[in-house]
C-alpha cells in the first residue's frame, strides 16, 4: 500500500490488532480514516471484496493479515478475520473427513463468500453455513469433491506442503 493512502490508518489499526476477528461499523471504519467510505463501499459488496490488485482499501486489511470475512450492507458493518494456518486434518482411510474449520479455512483460502463457495460446489449457501458452524458434516461423496477442490487451489492442509 502506498504511503499516504486514505486507508493506511485502517492498515495500521488492524496490524495493532492481536485479535482474529474484528467487527467494525462503516463509521468507525470512517474515524479512522478521518475520511468518508465511498458510495460504493455502502452500497456494494464487491468493494469489500479480497482482490489482491487495484484495490487500495483491499490492500490495508491484507497487508495487516487480515480478509473480509462478512459484510453487511443493511447493518453497515464489516467482519475483518485473520486466517488460522493449523488445522487438524483428519482422514478415514484416503478420504478426508471435512469439518467445519476445515470447511471455512479452505472457502477463505480461495477468498469466496459462503454464497459464491456454495455455488462452486453446488449446494446452498445455507449448507455451507451449516457446515461452518458443525450443525452437520459434508457426505463422502461431497467430502471427496472438496478434496478435489482443495487440491486445486492449492490448500496446504490437504496437499501436505
Amino acid at each position: 500500500m502506498r504511503e499516504g493512502s486514505k486507508y493506511q490508518p485502517l492498515l495500521e489499526f488492524l496490524r495493532g490488532s492481536n485479535q482474529n476477528e474484528i467487527i467494525l461499523s462503516f463509521a468507525e471504519i470512517e474515524a479512522l480514516m478521518n475520511d468518508t467510505l465511498p458510495d460504493s463501499a455502502k452500497e456494494k459488496r464487491a468493494w469489500w471484496s479480497n482482490r489482491t490488485k487495484g484495490a487500495l482499501q483491499a490492500s490495508a486489511w491484507m497487508e495487516a493479515g487480515y480478509r473480509v470475512e462478512d459484510v453487511d450492507l443493511i447493518e453497515q458493518r464489516v467482519t475483518f478475520c485473520k486466517p488460522s494456518s493449523n488445522y487438524q486434518v483428519k482422514r478415514k482411510g484416503d478420504t478426508v473427513l471435512w469439518n467445519g474449520v476445515l470447511i471455512k479455512a479452505l472457502r477463505r483460502h480461495m477468498g469466496m463468500t459462503q454464497a459464491e463457495f456454495a455455488e462452486k460446489l453446488g449446494v446452498y449457501q445455507q449448507t455451507v453455513s451449516q457446515w461452518e458452524k458443525g450443525a452437520y458434516e459434508p457426505t463422502r461423496a461431497t467430502s471427496k469433491y472438496l478434496t478435489l477442490v482443495a487440491q486445486q487451489a492449492g490448500f496446504k492442509p490437504i496437499n501436505g506442503d
